[in-house]
């Protein structure tokens, strides 16, 4: 007798966590359980909820029916064990890594993280006793070398933000088990539709669930997928520390999550077409995009991802004058700091990603101050390029 197969990604994201809807009154949407508290008549089923014994919810700080058709969604795409929630993905982050170090533990992470993981480590870990190493993202020998030397966490991105650097994570993986450390992934850039890192080796997988998980700018949230103990662990340090997700922007993901696959199939699609434009521009310095067979890690993306995502960046030749010009004058892209949503996203990293770091500490970092975050929404191609050659004809012209 042969296993069932695993249904396909759209399959999943439309009906995984959906399965029992006894109790919603037959309906086909699920539900925003906005009860902060679950009320039971008799006290030993009560008991058996409050101490996991039976399935149901007490106080929805901790759990609540909407939030969990949410985790379990998440749960199927990334092929987890388990999955829990958090308010956004800095939540997610700082209370993953909150729950895993001590004093005295050492992490091992690269120079190129988000700007607020990059706080935690450089700002906030050290003043509790835990060591950091932070090493050159693309040198993956200086990284395990680093993680030999003791490392409790390794903390991957993959690809980088906001300059789309790829790692190996299944080498990675390999030398931080070897070194017994627990794995994690931030995936928000490649989302679980272009890879699962849990089956390349890693411990847990971390998404700003804002991103492109929504999909529609209009929640705020974060998860954690990874093995029932890692997870349970995190769990305890959320339900406490109170970082909880809102029931609404779980049912605002649940419906973002339906056309997660289909939005990626195409942002993915435009975004390899609008960096081969842009590599080619006589105006363009620089495209940072693993598709691209120029890009640096442009190998090791073929090997792990399925499809090499929406976000790229550039950066304009010139200085920062050019951005001034460049940016306002697109028509089919917010200038705001955020990503992954249907709408076309642009800003510097000084106003997005990297906003809390000093100009200097972003040049240590490797990141251009003329450079651009470009997320690739849903709109036809042809008009996302247009819209792009216009900005950049008359930045140059005025330049």
């Amino acid at each position: 007798m042969t296993d069932e197969k695993k249904p396909g990604f759209n399959t999943r994201s439309v009906w995984s966590g959906e399965e029992k809807k006894e109790g919603w009154e037959r309906t086909t949407q699920v539900p925003v359980a906005h009860s902060v508290s679950y009320g039971y008549k008799d006290l030993d089923e009560w008991l058996d909820v409050a101490l996991g014994k039976a399935e149901g919810h007490i106080y929805s700080r901790n759990t609540n029916p909407t939030v969990a058709v949410f985790e379990e969604k998440m749960r199927q795409l990334e092929g987890a064990e388990a999955a829990t929630s958090f308010s956004t993905g800095m939540a997610a982050i700082s209370n993953t890594l909150y729950s895993l170090l001590k004093p005295g533990d050492r992490v091992v992470s690269v120079k190129d993280t988000y700007g607020g993981t990059n706080e935690i480590f450089t700002r906030f870990l050290p003043r509790l006793n835990v060591d950091v190493e932070l090493c050159p993202t693309t040198d993956q020998e200086a990284i395990e070398a680093a993680v030999a030397k003791g490392c409790n966490v390794l903390y991957l991105e993959t690809p980088t933000n906001p300059t789309l650097k790829v790692v190996d994570i299944e080498r990675l993986a390999k030398a931080g088990h070897d070194a017994g450390a627990t794995v994690i992934v931030d995936n928000t850039f490649s989302t679980p539709i272009n890879t699962n890192p849990l089956s390349l080796g890693a411990d847990g997988v971390i998404h700003s669930a804002t991103k492109y998980i929504g999909g529609h700018a209009d929640a705020l949230g974060g998860v954690l997928c990874g093995s029932e103990e890692l997870v349970k662990g995190a769990y305890a340090y959320r339900e406490i520390n109170g970082a909880t997700l809102h029931p609404m922007a779980a049912y605002l993901m649940i419906r973002g999550i339906k056309t997660l696959a289909l939005r990626i199939e195409r942002q993915s699609e435009s975004a390899m077409k609008i960096a081969r434009f842009l590599k080619a521009h006589p105006f363009i310095e620089d495209v940072y995009y693993p598709g691209l067979e120029t890009h640096e890690n442009h190998e090791i993306a073929k090997k792990q991802m399925r499809g090499f995502g929406g976000m790229m960046s550039f950066f304009l030749k010139g200085d920062f004058d050019n951005i001034r010009k460049f940016l306002p004058r697109l028509k089919y892209a917010h200038l705001a700091a955020n990503l992954g949503p249907v709408e076309t996203v642009a800003g510097p990293p000084r106003t997005t990603s990297h906003v809390e770091v000093s100009a200097e500490g972003r040049a240590a970092m490797g990141i251009p101050e003329t450079l651009i975050r470009y997320s690739v929404g849903i709109e036809d191609i042809d008009d996302l390029i247009a819209d792009l050659a216009q900005a950049l004809e008359y930045t140059e012209k005025n330049g």
